[in-house]
């Protein structure tokens, strides 16, 4: 069997043979850890030089466009991840959540990083605020690479998601990471690091790999670096109290045991479509990843007059449930991760049973099916019911991380409330309802104690992803026991890793620090008009200041006729001079309009289409016989490495524009944002 390997300091190490790991399939060995000792002063070092070096040579853009060829070749190699996800005892459906959930996320992240990270390493995150009165000194916050080392300690339930989901808003902060995934299913993680590695997409020093312990690791971190974890709460507790972490206050993201739930409403009834569904999406979740995920449904709250019911339901599809081989046909769960692990959770359920009694999976009829399964980490998915919730204890303390749930009859709202809030902080829950109402009341309340809430009724089922998946654009993590931190949430996952700092100083200094043009800051004006330049060509600051033009009553009546807008305030003189304006006033589009006459060149010209405008308000009115005229100035440049479908190379401008009257008074303000070409 192989000797798996630590990728440490660009280089692959490890040739004699530890600690076997074995199939949960069959108990066969798949792979041995290695025994040669790592030297991660030297890891972090090499993290901390070559790595940052390498990746912040790189702009976010680029970043990004490597993710997106990094998940396309993932992507083409998952075959060889597949068959060797096999013996961590998932099913296709299993590995399909791992394996093609970290590239669609990497795919993800790319697209995010495109859409809303700046060319270069300087993230600006506005609106600037004025602190001087005549607008001489301005503040704003800017977003940077904290040039530091990421370290991420993963749980054995998804060997390849649970790395890819932490390593692609890292990387696109700018951070080199180390994994140091779970030692029972690293040998899927190494073989994904190969692919990665094979791929040649990342800079020398993105990424190091850590099988076995994490030895010294935590000592030699600094300031600057960022460690995240997931696992036990007992666990996380360690790490977050290493000294080394607690005395450089370095930042530390726990995702840890959650006691999720599953609410039915008051209003659901056995006669409604949403209790087939709810007790399908209950049924998924026991039996998903063998019940191995940290959003798997723990404690399902049902009314009490409908427990029985939904009892009877639950039973009777988990019946149909076939375990064993994955390879066997029909099989719809495989095994737990390890022989540990059936021997943890089948100590989890005795404890259970303290204050619980089992419905299903201790009958003694369970048998896997397929040959030499004997060995393998096979259990029966277990229902139980506590019939008295309110009570500490129990299933409201204790996870058993496999298929294991246990119904929890309520009575009335407040009392579902109640008891779901015993979990002391959970990851996501799920409240089946009929009734908006209903979620109205709930769902605020349920939001203080969780990171995720999914309300699932008939029409949310026809397109739901589910109770127990996280989504790259969805927040992924919970308060209290589940860990306190945060993944996921798209941009949000970046700005964890990168390092916010306010900045204050003039406009012109602002801007040449954002890299984007700031109300009052030094422009560039020339006799070129700024849509005739190539994107190449163009600097942020390029400015017009256009010609002048008077708003009649004309404008006004014409502007209305031909765009149907006959609202009373530009056209009812005796209603508009009741009003807090005294007359009436120019429709606000009509002035969007008239701005764009002015500043738009009519010629053909690299500027190829406006795509979007953000940010407008409208500020003062704009009267009949008010003269208006507009500047415009390009704010910011974004290569996207974008190419139009004919194949000419184009990149993203964004322009501000600020729309004054014959007082200077500022009566539009917004942003476009436009497509311009490059030169060929």
């Amino acid at each position: 069997m192989p000797v798996l390997q630590s990728y440490i300091s660009g280089q692959w190490l490890g040739q004699t043979e530890s600690k076997a790991l074995i199939s949960a399939i069959n108990g066969t060995t798949v792979a041995h850890t290695h025994q040669e000792e790592i030297n991660f002063r030297e890891a972090v070092a090499y993290a901390r030089n070559t790595g940052v070096k390498n990746i912040l040579a790189l702009d976010f853009q680029q970043r990004a466009a490597i993710l997106k060829a990094l998940a396309a070749y993932i992507q083409e190699r998952k075959r060889e991840l597949y068959a060797i996800s096999h013996h961590t005892g998932c099913t296709k459906a299993d590995s399909w959540i791992d394996i093609d959930g970290g590239f669609g996320t990497l795919f993800t992240y790319a697209s995010t990083g495109r859409k809303e990270l700046p060319s270069g390493n300087v993230a600006h995150e506005g609106p600037v605020t004025q602190l001087g009165k005549e607008n001489h000194f301005n503040g704003t916050h800017i977003l940077v690479p904290r040039r530091g080392v990421s370290v991420h300690i993963n749980a054995f339930n998804f060997p390849i998601w649970g790395m890819l989901e932490k390593f692609a808003p890292a990387f696109l902060a700018g951070m080199p990471c180390i994994f140091k995934p779970a030692t029972a299913t690293s040998y899927l993680t190494e073989a994904a690091v190969r692919v990665i590695n094979d791929s040649g997409l990342l800079p020398e020093g993105a990424l190091q790999l850590v099988i076995g312990g994490a030895g010294d690791l935590l000592d030699h971190l600094e300031e600057q670096d960022f460690v995240t974890f997931t696992g036990s709460a007992s666990t996380a507790l360690m790490l977050k109290s290493h000294p080394n972490i607690m005395a450089k206050s370095i930042p530390f993201n726990a995702e840890a045991d959650s006691l999720n739930s599953a609410i039915m409403a008051p209003d659901v009834s056995p006669e409604d479509e949403e209790f087939e569904i709810f007790a399908k999406e209950v049924v998924k979740e026991m039996t998903a990843k063998s019940g191995q995920k940290c959003t798997a449904i723990r404690r399902i709250l049902v009314p009490a007059e409908h427990l029985d019911a939904l009892a009877d339901t639950i039973t009777a599809r988990l019946a149909n449930i076939v375990v064993g081989d994955p390879h066997q046909e029909g099989v719809r769960m495989g095994a737990l991760s390890s022989r540990d692990q059936l021997r943890d959770v089948n100590h989890a359920i005795e404890q259970l049973l303290e204050t619980s009694e089992c419905v299903f999976g201790r009958d003694g009829s369970f048998k896997p099916v397929g040959q030499e399964v004997e060995n393998g980490a096979f259990i029966s998915p277990h229902l139980l019911i506590n019939r008295n919730p309110l009570s500490d204890g129990g299933a409201h303390d204790i996870e058993a991380f496999g298929p294991v749930a246990t119904l929890m009859p309520y009575n009335g709202i407040d009392e579902a409330l109640t008891i779901a809030a015993k979990g002391k902080g959970s990851l996501v829950t799920t409240l089946t309802t009929k009734d908006p109402a209903i979620a109205a009341k709930m769902i605020p309340v349920l939001a203080a104690q969780h990171g995720r809430l999914q309300i699932l009724d008939a029409q949310a089922a026809k397109e739901s992803t589910g109770h127990g998946s996280p989504l790259p654009m969805l927040k992924h993590g919970g308060p209290g026991r589940a860990g306190g931190g945060e993944e996921l949430g798209g941009i949000r996952a970046v700005h964890h890793y990168l390092q916010r700092t306010a900045i204050q100083g003039s406009p012109t200094m602002l801007a040449a620090v954002t890299g984007e043009y700031v109300r009052g800051a030094k422009v560039i004006e020339n006799d070129i008009h700024p849509f005739r330049r190539h994107f190449d060509d163009l600097q942020v600051g390029e400015s017009l200041l256009t010609h002048r033009r008077t708003v009649t009553e004309a404008d006004i009546v014409n502007f209305g006729c031909l765009s149907g807008d006959h609202f009373y305030m530009h056209f009812d003189d005796i209603a508009a001079k009741e009003t807090q304006f005294g007359q009436r006033i120019a429709h606000g589009y009509f002035v969007l309009s008239a701005a764009a006459g002015l500043f738009v060149y009519p010629g053909e010209g690299p500027v190829l289409a406006n795509y979007g405008l953000d940010t407008l308000r409208f500020i003062t009115p704009v009267l009949v016989g008010d003269t208006i005229r507009a500047r415009l100035t390009c704010k910011r440049k974004i290569d996207q490495g974008r190419a139009s479908p004919d194949g000419h190379p184009q990149g993203v401008v964004m322009w501000d524009v600020a729309v004054t009257n014959q007082h200077d008074e500022l009566v539009a303000s917004y942003d476009i944002l436009t497509l311009v070409a490059k030169r060929q």
